[in-house]
């Protein structure tokens, strides 16, 4: 349905943008990414994150604290709803497809090997910057009870990285372009979800964009301070769990 809404969309316009927009197919590269990192956390974080506060709620989680393993890893991968892969295949056929065509049709795109290894290495951390935003969210379930207000923030935030950055931007000159910038600015150097999609997309579809380095360093980096940041969160709100025995 989202690709029909896009294929709508390029009906009536060439490139989304004006001096730093994406053509069709280089916003299909985009968009496959964007499936793809959705679809595998949605397969297998979504539904642990989901359950996490009926664990505490039914005091269930004790046996999981109990067991020999991390209690985190634990948590996030006790199930794995497989369905949820069918839409990651099909964002790899959109992505095999959008690049086949600008290589055929665009005399400025060359595919360097390169490209082909970072794309599943910033896909993976992708991956873990909306992981760590899905499991934090969800352990203040320990404090709140039942949160299901805070998934449906997680989807509004995740939102923002469903999009070029580039059109948060705005046209220059506009007096509105601050309000874009400074969602720009907060959702790719505070909560990074902006670089969960962009750098791996724009390191296919955009290699030669001036801040790729910067944002690809950075993504880097808000991965694993994101991660900690997640572990942290969890293991303060296990302190303040009072089992089913107490």
């Amino acid at each position: 349905m989202n690709l029909g809404f896009y294929l709508l969309i390029f009906s009536y316009t060439d490139v989304i943008g004006v001096a730093t927009g994406w053509t069709q197919y280089e916003f299909f590269v985009f968009f496959a990414t964007v499936a793809i990192v959705n679809s595998l956390v949605q397969t297998f974080f979504m539904p642990n994150a989901q359950e996490f506060s009926e664990l505490i709620r039914t005091g269930n989680l004790d046996f999981a604290l109990l067991k020999p393993i991390d209690t985190q890893f634990l948590i996030s991968l006790q199930k794995v709803n497989w369905s949820g892969l069918g839409n990651t295949g099909f964002a790899i056929l959109l992505l095999l497809f959008s690049l086949w065509h600008l290589s055929r049709h665009e005399a400025d795109f060359v595919l360097h090997p390169l490209q082909i290894l970072l794309y599943p290495l910033y896909v993976f951390c992708g991956i873990i910057i909306l992981y760590s935003l899905m499991i934090a969210l969800s352990a203040t379930s320990v404090w709140l009870g039942r949160n299901q207000s805070l998934y449906n923030f997680w989807f509004y935030i995740t939102n923002f990285s469903r999009y070029p950055m580039e059109i948060y931007s705005g046209p220059v000159g506009d007096p509105r372009r601050w309000i874009g910038e400074s969602l720009r600015t907060f959702f790719s150097y505070v909560i990074p979800v902006l670089l969960a999609v962009n750098v791996p997309a724009r390191i296919l579809a955009k290699p030669m964009a001036p801040d790729n380095l910067s944002l690809a360093l950075y993504a880097v980096i808000g991965t694993i301070l994101s991660f900690i940041l997640s572990r942290m969160i969890f293991y303060r709100a296990l302190r303040g769990y009072r089992s089913a025995s107490s």
